[in-house]
């Protein structure tokens, strides 16, 4: 078989790893005497792992995170108060797999982003869609597909990972129309997809955010809090003392 008819058909089997790394594979193999056994064990190995990096490098940039951030970085005697054994535990990701909730709560500059986005980013490490975005965003994008009569291909786009991370719900108030389809977000994921979110604002002002309806603030917080773990953090901004987080 020729060269090139070998590497197109790697090609066509997707295995694009052995397609380009074929030749030093059966020289290393052709020294060390390796059994065919062995060696088709080596090779499907290879693709694996090689098929495996190239899936969690999409997953990740699909995510669409401002930044990569770890839970190894996060600075843990800054905050004067955060359960850091919550947050450890999360990072198990039992909630993924129960379909529950994960919000952050605290004022400005306590690590709120850096949080999720480590756990969003370790979900993808583990297999898990993720999509990052902001609230203004995510409400901003609503209102342009309703406009435009696409709001079920956008509810969708929110619909369709494991985790759905929303930062910074209520740095901006929300009004009647975009609160209406904010909450057909979080209903549509309600006990079929998680959500991570951050915010300044405890829940029980949220009322504030979503156009001081009472009644559709309190439906959106019961489809949040029912399977939800809450991190409250305490403390002083990072970036006013001038840490880096």
């Amino acid at each position: 078989m020729e060269k090139d008819e070998l590497k197109n058909m790697l090609d066509y089997l997707g295995l694009t790893y052995l397609r380009d790394e074929y030749p030093a594979i059966l020289e290393t193999a052709a020294k060390k005497r390796i059994s065919l056994r062995d060696f088709l064990i080596q090779i499907i190995k290879l693709e694996a792992m090689k098929k495996q990096e190239r899936s969690m490098a999409r997953r990740i940039q699909q995510a669409h995170f401002p930044y990569k951030k770890s839970m190894e970085t996060f600075d843990w005697t800054f905050p004067e108060k955060i359960n850091e054994e919550l947050v450890h535990y999360l990072f198990k990701l039992d909630f993924v797999a129960q379909k529950g909730n994960v919000a952050f709560l605290g004022p400005t500059g306590v690590g709120k982003t850096h949080l999720m986005t480590a756990l969003g980013l370790h979900a993808c490490n583990e297999g898990y869609t993720v999509l990052f975005d902001t609230a203004a965003n995510i409400i901003n994008k609503l209102a342009a597909a309703q406009a435009d009569g696409k709001i079920i291909q956008c509810l969708k786009l929110y619909k369709r990972p494991d985790i759905l991370c929303i930062d910074e719900i209520g740095y901006l108030p929300i009004g009647q129309l975009e609160a209406n389809l904010f909450f057909q977000v979080i209903s549509s994921r309600y006990e079929t997809g998680s959500i991570i979110l951050t915010s300044n604002i405890g829940f029980k002002e949220w009322v504030r955010i979503f156009n001081n309806d009472a009644a559709l603030t309190s439906a959106i917080l019961d489809r949040v809090i029912h399977h939800c773990d809450i991190v409250t953090i305490e403390g002083r901004s990072f970036r006013l003392n001038g840490k880096k987080q």
